[in-house]
C-alpha cells in the first residue's frame, strides 16, 4: 500500500490536490440502484441491488486512478452509496445528513475522488435499511507496484445475512420485543441440565442473576432466522470457485452482514492472512478466523489435491452457516461440517465476576451492561465527552463506575478536558470501591476477550484461531508518536427498550465529537453491553493498539467484545464531517452513532454541507 504518512503528506487535502494536478489515470463507472428479486433456498422477496442484480457488484479500481462514478437511483425513495474504508474528501463519503443530502428518486449523483490506496473494500447504502435489504457490493483496488505476496488467482467471498423480513420490519419487531428473533432461549430442560452440572443452588443463583438484568445468556445475536449468503448464493446454491491443484488462491473475504459475525474455516486447508481491512499485514497462518460485521480479510490458500474443499462460515451464535466450495471442476462438493454448540454469555461478558457458587462478586465487578438512568440529566462537551448522572439503585442493566473512585449518592459530575468522565452515581449500599475497566490482562486466552468469556473463539480442529493480537502491519503507514489526548467512548444501551448509545446518549441527543486537524487522538472503547460492537470511523484510519507500537495494524473497523476495553489511535488528517458508529445496522439506527467534525487543516475550519458534485434528473 502506498505510504500516506502524516509527516510526508502533511495533509490529505494537499495530497489530493497534488494528485489532481498530475493528470492521473481516469476511469468512469455507472451504477444503477434498483429493486431486485432475492431468491434463496429458504425464501423469496423483493430487495435492493445494483445494476439490476441481487449478485453483489464488484468494482475494480487502480491505485492512482481518479474515478468518476455515476449513481442513478431507480428506487421510489432516496438512496446513497458509502465507499467503506476508502480515504477520500468528506463530501464524497456518501452519508446523508453528514457528507451530502443523498440521492433523490430518479436522479443521478456523480462521485469523483482519487484512489490513494489499494486492497479489498466494499460499498453499501447508508440510507435507512437498504444495506440489509441487499444494497452492497465489493471493491478491489489493485496496487501500483507488486503485491508482497504471490497468488495465481483470486475470488471475492462476500458474506451477508439475508432475512425474509425487511429491515424496517425487523427494527419494529426489535423495538416491540428485543428477543423477537432469539430462537435459542433457555428452557426448563436447560435449567435441569445446569442443576445436574453445578448444583441446584448455583443454577438458581445464575438464573436469578440473568433475570434481574432482564437478559439471557443466549443473547449473542440480536437477529436469527436469516439465510447466510456467499456472493448472493445460499448454502444449497453452493457458490463455487475453481482452482488448479498447486495454485495459490487469494480469497477476499468481506462481511457485508447487517448483524452477523462469522467464524470461517476451510477444512483441510491452512489459510494465511495477508491483509486486514485492505492493509497488508505480516502473514499469519491460521486454521480459522472471526470476521466482524464490515471487516475484510484477505487470505491465501494452496490446495494441492485434486478434490473439493468447503468454505464454511458459521455464525458466531451457531444458528446458521454460509457455505461455498473451492474445487478443480464445477459440480464437485466436499463434506459440510455440522454447526457447533451455541455459545453462552457469562458474567464475564457482562463485566461481572462470579463467585465459586455463581453469586455475583461486586467487590471486583467491572462495568455492567445497560440502563444508564434515562431520567438523569446528561451534558455533552464540545469534544464529545459526556457528563451524565445515573441511577443504579435498581441494578437494571446498570453501568458501573469508572476508575477506582468510591462514589456515593449525590456526588457532582465532572468532565476533564481530555474527554474522560467522572460521574455522580447512586449505587445504594453496594461497595464499588474496586470497580473499573482496564486493558485485558495478558493471562486472558485472547487479550481481546474478557477472561472467562463465553465468546472466546476456538478453532474447530484445535489449531490456530486468529486474534487481533496476531495482526502486525507489514509497513507502518504513519510515523509512530504519542497521542495528544484520549477520548473515552463507552458503548452503552438498553436491551429491554432496544436503545443503543455511546456514553449513555443516543445519536439524536448527542453533540458531535470535535477533533483538531493534525492531532493524534487515542480512543478508549469501553464495552458496557453484552453485545459485540464493530466500531467504524469514516474517512480516517483506525490504528488498533495490539501492543506492537509502530507495527500496530491499520483498520477501518475495530470490534469490541463484551466486558472489554480496546484502544485505537487516529491521525486526524482528513478535514470535514464524518460518521462514527457501530456497524450493526439496528444498533446504529437506534443510537450508537456519532458525527465527527475535524476542524482546521486545508481550507480552514470545516464548513457546512457542500456536495461538490453534480445532480441530474432521469437516467
Amino acid at each position: 500500500m502506498r505510504p500516506h504518512s502524516y509527516a510526508r503528506a502533511c495533509a490529505l487535502g494537499v495530497a489530493i490536490a497534488a494528485f489532481f494536478a498530475t493528470g492521473a489515470l481516469a476511469g468512469e463507472y455507472d451504477i444503477t440502484v434498483d429493486q431486485v428479486a432475492l431468491e434463496t433456498e429458504d425464501f423469496s422477496k423483493i430487495g435492493i441491488g445494483y445494476n439490476g442484480s441481487s449478485t453483489p457488484t464488484v468494482l475494480r479500481f487502480q491505485e492512482g486512478e481518479e474515478v468518476t462514478i455515476n449513481v442513478t437511483n431507480n428506487l421510489d425513495e432516496d438512496t446513497s452509496i458509502h465507499w467503506h474504508g476508502l480515504i477520500l474528501p468528506y463530501q464524497q463519503d456518501g452519508v446523508p445528513g453528514i457528507s451530502y443530502e443523498g440521492i433523490k428518486s430518479g436522479e443521478t449523483f456523480t462521485y469523483r475522488f482519487p484512489i490513494v490506496q489499494s486492497g479489498t473494500y466494499w460499498f453499501h447504502s447508508h440510507t435507512g435499511f437498504q444495506e440489509p435489504d441487499g444494497a452492497y457490493g465489493a471493491i478491489i483496488i489493485e496496487p501500483k507496484g507488486r503485491e508482497p505476496f504471490r497468488f495465481d488467482r483470486e475470488y471475492v467471498v462476500q458474506l451477508t445475512d439475508a432475512h425474509p423480513h425487511s429491515g424496517d420490519r425487523i427494527m419494529r419487531n426489535l423495538k416491540l420485543m428485543p428477543d423477537y428473533y432469539n430462537r435459542e432461549q433457555r428452557t426448563l430442560l436447560d435449567f435441569l441440565d445446569d442443576s445436574r452440572e453445578k448444583g441446584l443452588a448455583a443454577a438458581l443463583d445464575d438464573r436469578s442473576a440473568w433475570g434481574e438484568m432482564r437478559m439471557m445468556p443466549t443473547d449473542v445475536e440480536d437477529l436469527q432466522g436469516f439465510t447466510p449468503l456467499i456472493n448472493g448464493k445460499g448454502p444449497q446454491q453452493n457458490w463455487t470457485g475453481l482452482f488448479e491443484p498447486g495454485e495459490r488462491v487469494r480469497l477476499r473475504f468481506i462481511n457485508s452482514s447487517a448483524m452477523t459475525y462469522y467464524d470461517i474455516r476451510i477444512p483441510g486447508l491452512e489459510m494465511t492472512v495477508v491483509q486486514a481491512d485492505g492493509n497488508n499485514v505480516q502473514p499469519v497462518p491460521v486454521d480459522e478466523f472471526r470476521i466482524a460485521v464490515a471487516e475484510t480479510y484477505d487470505v491465501i490458500v494452496r490446495p494441492t489435491e485434486d478434490r473439493a474443499y468447503t468454505i464454511f462460515a458459521e455464525s458466531m451464535g451457531r444458528t446458521a452457516f454460509a457455505r461455498g466450495t473451492l474445487a478443480p471442476r464445477e459440480g464437485m462438493e466436499s463434506e459440510v461440517p455440522d454447526l457447533r454448540e451455541p455459545p453462552l454469555l457469562t458474567m464475564a461478558d457482562m463485566g461481572m465476576a462470579h463467585g465459586e457458587h455463581g453469586s455475583m462478586d461486586h467487590g471486583t465487578m467491572a462495568q455492567g451492561a445497560m440502563d444508564h438512568g434515562s431520567n438523569q440529566p446528561a451534558h455533552t462537551m464540545p469534544d464529545g465527552s459526556i457528563m451524565q448522572g445515573m441511577n443504579h439503585g435498581t441494578m437494571d442493566h446498570s453501568a458501573m463506575g469508572h476508575g477506582t473512585m468510591a462514589q456515593s449518592a449525590g456526588q457532582p459530575t465532572h468532565t476533564v478536558s481530555d474527554g474522560s468522565v467522572m460521574q455522580g452515581m447512586n449505587h445504594g449500599s453496594m461497595d464499588h470501591s474496586a470497580m473499573g475497566y482496564s486493558a485485558m490482562p495478558a493471562t486472558a486466552a485472547d487479550p481481546f476477550y474478557a477472561p472467562g468469556s463465553g465468546l472466546t473463539p476456538q478453532a474447530a480442529n484445535g489449531g490456530k484461531f486468529l486474534s487481533y493480537a496476531d495482526l502486525k502491519a507489514q509497513k507502518p503507514l504513519y510515523e509512530h508518536r504519542d497521542a495528544t489526548r484520549e477520548i473515552e467512548l463507552r458503548l452503552t444501551g438498553n436491551m429491554e427498550r432496544y436503545i443503543w448509545s455511546i456514553n449513555g446518549v443516543k445519536y439524536s441527543d448527542a453533540e458531535p465529537i470535535r477533533l483538531q486537524y493534525g492531532e493524534r487522538v487515542r480512543f478508549k472503547f469501553v464495552n458496557e453491553t453484552m453485545m459485540t460492537h464493530p466500531m467504524h470511523l469514516h474517512g480516517m484510519w483506525s490504528i488498533l493498539d495490539v501492543g506492537q507500537g509502530k507495527w500496530n495494524p491499520i483498520k477501518h473497523v475495530v470490534s469490541v467484545a463484551p466486558g472489554t476495553t480496546v484502544f485505537m489511535e487516529t491521525e486526524v488528517d482528513a478535514p470535514g464531517q464524518w460518521a462514527f458508529h457501530c456497524h450493526l445496522s439496528y444498533h446504529a439506527d437506534s443510537g450508537m452513532f456519532r458525527k465527527v467534525v475535524v476542524e482546521g487543516g486545508p481550507g480552514g475550519k470545516s464548513a457546512g454541507l457542500d456536495t461538490n458534485s453534480h445532480h441530474t434528473t432521469g437516467g
